[in-house]
């Protein structure tokens, strides 16, 4: 791991809750990434609401790049590190370009460091996502269980009891609910969602933790406005995403969204186009030759600022491809209108997720023959508030608490 933010760590004190006990204040906070800024930015939403943004160490699980190791797991590969450093330690090699792919001893250092501190500076939260990071979140846990408290966000597939609490997606469990037996077949079930139901440590959202909250938002909408006030409205807002093993499309999708763009036109101000990076070259070409020369499309180029925090916060209405759970869980905290393409083409969980969303009235498949000046309503996904509610609820078990 590599750590690329400088320490903040606040000296904190025992305060006194309201029944006269005694209260431990978290004041500090570590994330541990996987260099996806769609895990990543799991926590750091999570870190968000819980208003630890501003003091917090950030740590990535560095992989290497090319060869066969770059497919093994941390933990296995740890080994292999630890190995390899002991032979060329004994036979005097130079390691250079071997031990600095991933440093073994981090989580022990932190553990180490969680301890020393604990008196002084109070626990320490962990935040983690992505495979990539169990281990290293797991082993923190196990070194000073009782000085820090380990969140897992996103489902580690076995031995939940590594983690003080598991932040996890209810599609997650797909695979054991009646729907999910009879798609899935009984020996990709353990490989594609968790083997038993969730336990006391797992906490279930609708879509996906996220960072653009209302703070978040509003910031946006001050950095943005000018640029976007001079456009007509509705101002409809297009994410396209890429295909998926669980979502698959490819350019039949892109010339059918292509037509149905063009029908609805005619009830947009103005309509924005932006690509992730997993969208396919030959898809960004066809909806970029299809669209672009309409004056009233603009598509991002990918070169300058990134306008998506500016697209959450002054957009009318979302059409967003179905692949991407992220993004719709953006949208869909906003309480704007989204709609999704491409949902008819998902499978087991995706498909599940697209359920959930349509059965809130939060998503309406796009047709092509949308009026886009029509409005609806639902409850807005509120996943962050409510998971750091639970973060709160669990630390005050344990007699802490987060400074407020």
């Amino acid at each position: 791991m590599r750590r690329t933010k400088p320490p903040e760590l606040a000296v904190t004190s025992l305060s006194e809750n309201l029944q006269g006990g005694v209260f431990r204040t978290v004041k500090r906070a570590i994330v541990i990434g996987n260099g996806c800024a769609g895990a990543e930015n799991q926590c750091i939403g999570l870190l968000r609401s819980l208003g630890l943004f501003d003091r917090h160490l950030y740590y990535r699980v560095a992989r290497p790049k090319g060869g066969i190791l770059q497919w093994l797991p941390i933990s296995l590969y740890k080994r292999i590190h630890r190995f390899i450093s002991t032979i060329c330690a004994r036979f005097s090699i130079n390691a250079t370009g071997i031990t600095n792919v991933f440093e073994v001893d981090d989580a022990k250092q932190i553990a180490a460091m969680a301890r020393s501190t604990f008196e002084k500076n109070g626990p320490l939260l962990v935040v983690a996502s992505g495979s990539d990071t169990i281990s290293v979140a797991s082993s923190i846990r196990r070194l000073a269980r009782e000085n820090v408290f380990v969140v897992q966000v996103q489902h580690p597939r076995s031995r939940l009891e590594r983690f003080d609490l598991v932040i996890t997606p209810r599609h997650d469990y797909f695979s054991l609910t009646p729907e999910g037996k009879r798609q899935i077949p009984f020996f990709l079930r353990p490989w594609v969602t968790p083997r038993e139901p969730p336990g006391r440590n797992v906490f279930l959202t609708t879509g996906a933790l996220h960072y653009a909250d209302a703070s978040t938002l509003r910031n946006a909408t001050l950095e943005w406005m000018n640029e976007f006030a001079s456009l007509p409205k509705p101002l409809v807002v297009v994410n396209i995403g890429g295909p998926t093993r669980n979502c698959l499309y490819g350019v039949d999708l892109a010339k059918q969204l292509c037509g149905m763009l063009q029908s609805i036109l005619w009830s947009c101000g103005s309509l924005r186009i932006s690509f992730s990076r997993r969208t396919p070259k030959k898809v960004v070409e066809i909806i970029t030759g299809e669209l672009s020369s309409n004056s009233k499309v603009y598509i991002w180029d990918g070169k300058d600022p990134n306008p998506h925090l500016g697209h959450l916060a002054l957009a009318d209405t979302f059409i967003i491809t179905a692949d991407s759970i992220s993004m719709l869980s953006e949208a869909c905290k906003t309480g704007k209108p989204v709609y999704v393409v491409g949902a008819e083409r998902c499978t087991w969980k995706f498909s599940d997720f697209q359920k959930t969303l349509h059965e809130r009235g939060a998503v309406r498949p796009l047709t092509g023959k949308e009026d886009i000046c029509e409005k609806w309503s639902y409850s807005p996904l509120n996943d962050n508030a409510e998971a750091a509610r639970r973060v709160i609820q669990d630390l005050a078990k344990r007699g802490w608490k987060i400074e407020t």
